[in-house]
């Protein structure tokens, strides 16, 4: 198997892995309460969104100069950074509401 085959092996399994998780976001929307928990759930998911926009850009890598595509792959990095931050902060809000 050749690196650009397996490039775009990875990648689509990238992009079907982000798309099942915006629909997961998405489907327990409902299910979320409002207040603090709410929010950053809604954040959660349009961190998602911009990763799966991002993700979607994999097959066209190729063909984007490089500029882009360090801009591109920066503002992945940006969004997974931001979206674990949030992610940890919920569940401690989570945590602190279960103990009490």
């Amino acid at each position: 198997m050749g690196n650009e085959t397996l490039f775009y092996g990875i990648g689509i399994l990238a992009i079907l892995s982000i798309l099942y998780g915006l629909w997961q976001a998405i489907s327990l929307r409902r299910q979320v309460p409002g207040g603090v928990v709410g929010r950053q759930w809604k954040i959660l998911t349009w961190l998602v969104l911009l990763f799966a926009v991002g993700y979607a850009a994999i097959p066209f890598f190729g063909r984007m100069p490089i500029e882009t595509l360090r801009l591109v792959v920066v503002a992945i990095f940006l969004g997974g950074a931001i979206y674990v931050v949030i992610t940890i902060r919920l569940i401690h809000t989570i945590i602190r509401a279960l103990s009490d």
